[in-house]
């Protein structure tokens, strides 16, 4: 049996992963030709770069309009201003995602409701959420995690029944499909992030799909400074400058012109991944909806029996990080998060809605299971790789259950380092 790299042992992998993000002459150029243009911020607004980036990614996303955001936070908090969502409304968000998803209804002055997820997605779960609605429900924000995509037949049906606002948050989903639509498309707006770590990147930036023109409207005047932006130039609002950069939309032209052929290779590593951890027992690879036609790799997900590997996620990730692969074991539940757990009194936003924010009770069961036993999460890197750093993971694990399975105070040992 190999020894553990936690303990000594030698890697499993030693060499560097591909870097991110990807570049070349082309940006240089890009950028170098925006710098000469002497046209660099954002107004006035749409730029011509960003202009192009906005219609090609809607082409891309099979969506209708499309605002281009200085990042994909402002976005969700500007579709709700824009669908008239603020003071007192609730809006649903999954309990397992990133803080952003519910910090975006506070700023907007909402309340962001939160709702177990599907062990079989780590998504928003649309019975949880019919569960969960009541007569101040205005909004919906499910969110396409790492590689899975939310139900979302099931979630706009609710919707239409209950006449609630869809919002994706598709910062994981830049390429995903889903029955013929692109993520984003399917909603009455979707979010892109363009943040660095995101697989479609200009260091920052963002995107919010449309799907009616008033939408539309409204959001680029809330994000132009309140402008007017339909043509009868009636539509003012109360905005600010949350403009995308023409600097930033030349890097993402570029891109776009990447992006088919790293998301090819994500997509088909992927599927070797569904098929060599298939044959691992202990790990269940998370079913793939046939409706979910093409997926974003931003991350790859997948879940352990922790009674049948041998150990649950957190010690299996870090015996793997000292392994040399790139893994995670996923998000806290976000009702422990310190964004609703304020040091500072004047931002204590729970305390003024304590019927919400019952911290200490509050226990989501397939929120809880997923974060601190099942949930494992591998990194992007890997799949631009190819099936070369797959087989990697498979001999990782493959070691590490082997190790567990021959030392019974192994796993008591891998938590006691932290």
């Amino acid at each position: 049996m190999s020894k553990l790299a936690l303990f000594g042992g030698s890697r499993t992998r030693t060499a560097a992963y591909p870097s991110w993000p990807v570049h070349d002459e082309r940006d240089v150029e890009a950028v170098a030709e925006v710098l000469r243009s002497g046209s660099w911020g954002g107004f006035p607004y749409p730029g011509p770069q960003t202009q192009r980036f906005l219609d090609a990614f809607i082409k891309m996303q099979r969506g209708q309009y499309a605002v281009a955001v200085m990042n994909g936070t402002i976005t969700m908090e500007v579709a709700l201003r824009a669908a008239g969502i603020g003071w007192g409304d609730e809006v649903l968000v999954p309990a397992y995602t990133f803080q952003a998803t519910a910090s975006a209804p506070m700023m907007a002055g909402a309340i962001p409701v939160l709702v177990d997820i599907d062990p079989d997605t780590f998504c928003i779960d649309p019975e949880a959420i019919e569960a969960a609605i009541t007569d101040r429900t205005r909004a919906i924000i499910p969110v396409h995690i790492a590689s899975q995509m939310a139900d979302m037949d099931a979630i706009m049906a609710i919707a239409e029944r209950h006449d609630l606002i869809v919002i994706e948050d598709a910062a994981h989903a830049h390429g995903a499909m889903w029955a013929g639509k692109g993520a984003g498309a399917l909603g009455h707006f979707g979010s892109f992030s363009m943040q660095s770590t995101k697989i479609m990147t200009a260091g920052e930036g963002g995107a919010l799909l449309c799907r009616s023109q008033e939408h539309a409207w409204r959001a680029a005047s809330i994000i132009d400074c309140g402008r007017p932006h339909d043509p009868a130039g009636e539509l003012y609002t109360q905005g600010g400058n949350y403009r995308m950069t023409e600097l930033q939309a030349a890097l993402l032209n570029v891109a776009l012109e990447r992006f088919p052929a790293q998301a090819q290779m994500r997509e088909q590593t992927a599927n070797y991944m569904d098929e060599s951890l298939s044959e691992i027992e202990g790990i269940r690879v998370l079913p793939r909806d046939p409706r979910h036609e093409k997926r974003a790799i931003y991350r790859y997900t997948f879940a352990v029996d922790p009674e049948a590997f041998g150990a649950t996620n957190k010690i299996i990730e870090r015996a793997l990080q000292a392994e040399g692969i790139l893994c995670w074991s996923g998000y806290d539940p976000m009702y422990r998060y310190d964004l609703f757990r304020p040091k500072d009194s004047r931002l204590a936003v729970p305390s003024a809605f304590p019927q919400y924010f019952d911290l200490e009770n509050m226990r989501l069961p397939v929120t809880e299971r997923i974060s601190a036993r099942e949930g494992l999460w591998l990194d992007e890197e890997i799949f631009r790789e190819g099936k070369g750093a797959v087989d990697e993971v498979v001999s990782a694990l493959r070691k590490v259950q082997a190790a567990l399975a021959g030392d019974s105070t192994l796993a008591e040992r891998i938590r006691a380092l932290g």
